[in-house]
Formats: structure tokens, sequence, C-alpha cells
């Protein structure tokens, strides 16, 4: 399928923030509910995920760095496509069509896809996800794309588990492409 994004463009990815991430948003709520805990956690992985693009050039959050391909921007979009779908399509809520077909074609980036577009469309996902986790009850299920029902909670703690997962093959990565480590800048 074709993407209606621009040409990629050359030069270092652009920030995911302009500012340092505060110190309040590097831990989960000491305190917290679950719901608020269990947001927060999500929050802080899905950070990490964007800061591992950071100072990269294309080439670099394109490059292949396992026999089965997997790579930086690839791995940013499969989590955008899981967001919408377990949060949204779970819960019924609208998602953006997507420009590829999410069963063969979300762990890849296309020539015509740029690392601005997938992290908009990751940003937007987040924010589509994050409406439906505010709105909706830890309790209350919705039917996932394989047919199981299932509960807010549980997919708030799926989709942690799966940016956790990612996050820690985005640490590899990263650590591989230019030795950068570290959750965020200057944290190991």
């Amino acid at each position: 399928m074709s993407s209606p994004q621009p040409e990629p463009q050359p030069g270092p990815v652009p920030s995911a923030s302009s500012a340092p991430v505060p110190p309040a948003a590097l831990h989960v709520p000491y305190t917290g509910g679950e719901k608020e805990s269990l947001h927060a956690s999500l929050d802080l992985h899905r950070d990490a995920v964007l800061w591992k693009l950071e100072g990269l050039d294309d080439e670099q959050v394109r490059r292949a760095m396992t026999p089965s391909g997997t790579n930086l921007l690839g791995l940013v979009k499969h989590l955008a496509a899981v967001e919408y779908g377990w949060f949204c399509s779970t819960f019924g809520r609208e998602t953006e069509p997507f420009w590829f077909d999410p069963a063969t074609e979300e762990m890849a980036a296309s020539p015509d896809e740029t690392t601005a577009g997938i992290v908009a469309f990751y940003t937007r996902a987040r924010a589509a996800a994050d409406a439906a986790i505010r709105e909706t009850d830890l309790e209350t299920t919705g039917t996932a794309w394989d047919g199981r029902v299932v509960s807010m909670r549980w997919a708030l703690i799926h989709m942690l588990e799966d940016t956790v997962r990612h996050a820690g093959h985005m640490d590899i990565l990263r650590e591989l492409i230019d030795g950068g480590v570290g959750r965020f800048p200057g944290m190991e």
C-alpha cells in the first residue's frame, strides 16, 4: 500500500520533545491508584521508545540490526498500530485508517514512509489511546481483533508488556548503532 507521507528527508530525527524529561515523569507515582500507575508506567516507556530515535538520521533508524530485519522505526510503527488496536478498536473507538496492511507491514517502514510521519502516527495513536484509557473503566470489556473479550485492565497490562519488550529491543539496537544507552539521556 502506498503512504500519503512526503519523501524521507536526510538529517537527524527531530526531537520527540522540546524540553528535557521532567524528574516527575521518570517514575510511576509511588502511591498512585491502579489505573494511574499503569498509565504512568506505559507513558514512561512510550517516552523512552521515542528517545531511542532522537539524534539519529534516517538511515540509522531504518538500519536492520537483526536477521529478521528489526529496526528502530519499524518498532515505533508497530507500537502505534497496536496502541490503536488494543485501546481503540477493542473498545469500539475510532481509529485512523492505516495506509499499510497491519498483518504484514506493521514492523517495517517502507521507503516512502518518513521518520517524522511514523513518529506523528505514534503520537496520534498515543493520544487516541490515552483518551480511551481516561474514559474507560478498568473493568469495562471489549472485543479484540481475534475475538477475545478483554478488560481495559488487561489491555493496559498487555500494552505495557509489549511496549517494555520492544523498548528493550530498541535499547540494544540503539547501542549497536551509536553506543547510546539508558532509558533517557543521562540515565543508564
